[in-house]
């Protein structure tokens, strides 16, 4: 196959938003085979096996039965991926004050507003 007829090679994180993107515009929880037809046809079965696993890992999306085979809701949105996936690199790190300063100090200034607007509605204890 030459590299005109080759579909585009997507990163796990974008895959990871498709399928949740799809699972979100279900009416109902969605089997695999649904959510590969939704993306199209040049994303293997397998490939969305394996992203929906992942997903559910991480506490994204659930499954049930549905006949036999599973079915997929999404728990959480593309943004709550993100702030996953922000917290895990966090929980990695020992010195997390470093890294939470390095964060901010690398924000774009409409960021770091945002960012001390929504510190700002929290309690001292982290809570609304």
């Amino acid at each position: 196959m030459s590299d005109e007829r080759r579909p585009r090679r997507r990163g796990q994180g974008e895959l990871e938003g498709l399928v949740l993107s799809a699972l979100r515009e279900a009416r109902a929880p969605a089997s695999a085979g649904w959510v590969q037809g939704r993306l199209g046809d040049d994303l293997a079965y397998t490939t969305v096996i394996t992203i929906l696993t992942r997903l559910l890992a991480k506490g994204a999306v659930t499954r049930e039965r549905g006949g036999r085979s599973f079915v997929w809701t999404p728990v959480s949105d593309q943004a709550g991926l993100a702030a996953h996936r922000m917290r895990k690199v966090l929980d990695g790190e020992s010195d997390r004050e470093a890294v939470l300063s390095r964060f901010v100090t690398s924000l774009e200034p409409d960021d770091e507003r945002v960012l001390r607007q929504l510190l700002g509605r929290l309690g001292p204890e982290g809570e609304d």
